[in-house]
């Protein structure tokens, strides 16, 4: 605000009257003055305190403080941000190519095949090139936008995500492979986690649309080799091994909550509705291209009908504890009425409703990081699909296993990590569905 006083005058002599009167117009205008600059400072002094009891907002409202900032001005530091009107917006993402060289390590094996006509010494060796391939890689190649936008005086602000997938190396297109076809684009736009929700640093955040699952990213951390080929993913969660990992993947149609951290210790809660219309989870789910748990229907399973591992409704959960060096958690999913009726094989009668059961999966994680920078991981899980003990022989699904992983930092920019996994015994056999007898 501002105030002014004028004084004038002639230069002629003043009778005592007149001054009297211009003393009391000149107090009455300093009273005024008085007046506006008190007002003033207490609407200061009450914004000021207002500030102070305002709840925390985004992460960069508190950096920015809402004012002062041009839409779209580039936000100080390594990534690539832009402040809006009441928020941010933040441009990243990861590219990674290689050049692999592998081996299925069954070349020139043989195998015994009585009464199978072979010519020479009688045995069978493995169809294609089961020796050392070379290839390239796009890995986990990714670009995506993420932000917040506040919501006036509420307590929380509007976040969201849009993620896709980039395939460098190769076309984008629909899978199609002798053993997975899919009518996935995972190139297209936003084929990875994107979702819209509020979020608050005091209650946690309530977010839709699809995630990788709170039984996937609890254990994440442990995991040194993700997208490489030496991902633990090979083993751990994966009760098929037909190129889809059932309890480590990323969920479609989802709702979830994600706690704050209240003294080390923190949850994710996540469901996912089936939108199967048919009772046995056969359909492909409502808006999805692919049947749930992957493949289209046909594929790897009986024509025409999503059995060979399509689910209903998903749920998955995580909780976590943090404390300094230690990381510790527990989580647990559950697929309902999965569908596997596939396994007993085409034909006439070979259908069995006993093949439709839950799928769920259990895990611990144990994490250290010691003084000398080596940090070790543990984690040991269960799973179990709740079949007919009578259809034992195809539930190669059931298994637990286990993995440990010890990391070593080098320098500030080198590491060194070593990883082992292991899968125990499952009660069917897992050949069975592709040999005779």
């Amino acid at each position: 605000g501002a105030a002014g006083i004028t004084f004038g005058g002639g230069a002629f002599a003043q009778s005592p009257s007149d001054m009297k009167a211009q003393i009391e117009t000149l107090q009455q205008q300093l009273q005024i003055l008085k007046e506006r600059l008190d007002k003033q400072e207490a609407q200061q002094a009450q914004q000021a305190q207002q500030a102070a009891q305002a709840p925390a907002r985004g992460p960069a409202a508190a950096a920015s403080g809402g004012t002062g900032r041009a839409f779209l001005e580039r936000k100080e530091g390594e990534g690539v941000t832009f402040f809006t009107r009441g928020g941010e917006v933040s441009i990243y993402g990861n590219l990674d190519l290689s050049l692999d060289s592998t081996t299925k390590g069954i070349s020139g094996m043989t195998a015994p095949q009585p009464g199978f006509a072979v010519p020479g010494d009688g045995v069978l060796t493995p169809f294609g090139n089961g020796g050392w391939m070379s290839a390239i890689s796009s890995n986990m190649s990714y670009v995506g936008v993420r932000g917040f936008q506040t919501l006036g005086n509420l307590p929380m602000d509007f976040v969201y995500q849009l993620e896709t997938q980039i395939d460098v190396s190769a076309t984008s297109g629909t899978g199609f492979t002798n053993s997975n076809q899919s009518n996935q684009v995972k190139g297209g736009l936003t084929s990875r986690n994107s979702f819209i929700g509020l979020a608050s640093p005091t209650w946690g955040a309530v977010k839709i649309g699809k995630t990788d699952a709170p039984y996937k990213t609890s254990t994440a951390r442990m995991n040194p080799f993700v997208g490489m080929l030496g991902d633990y993913s090979v083993i751990m969660g994966n009760t098929g091994g037909d190129n889809r990992v059932e309890f480590g993947t990323r969920l479609d149609h989802t709702l979830w909550y994600e706690s704050p951290k209240w003294n080390g210790i923190n949850f994710n809660a996540l469901v996912s509705p089936g939108q199967n219309r048919g009772l046995d989870s056969s359909n492909v789910a409502a808006g999805e291209s692919d049947c749930a748990g992957g493949n289209v229907p046909g594929s790897g399973a009986l024509p025409g009908a999503c059995n060979d591992g399509s689910y209903g409704t998903a749920y998955s959960g995580s909780l976590s504890y943090t404390n300094g060096p230690l990381y510790i958690t527990g989580a647990y999913e559950l697929h309902r009425l999965v569908n596997r009726t596939s396994d007993l094989g085409a034909g006439p009668g070979t259908f069995d409703p006993r093949d439709i059961a839950d799928e769920d999966a259990k895990k611990i994680g144990l994490q250290y990081s010691f003084p000398t920078k080596t940090t070790v991981s543990f984690i040991w899980e269960d799973m179990k699909r709740k079949i007919d003990p009578a259809l034992a022989l195809q539930n190669e699904r059931s298994r637990s296993g286990y993995w440990l992983a010890v990391s070593q930092a080098i320098t500030s920019k080198d590491s060194l990590h070593f990883g082992w996994a292991h899968a125990n015994n499952t009660p069917g056999d897992p050949g069975q569905h592709n040999t005779n007898a």
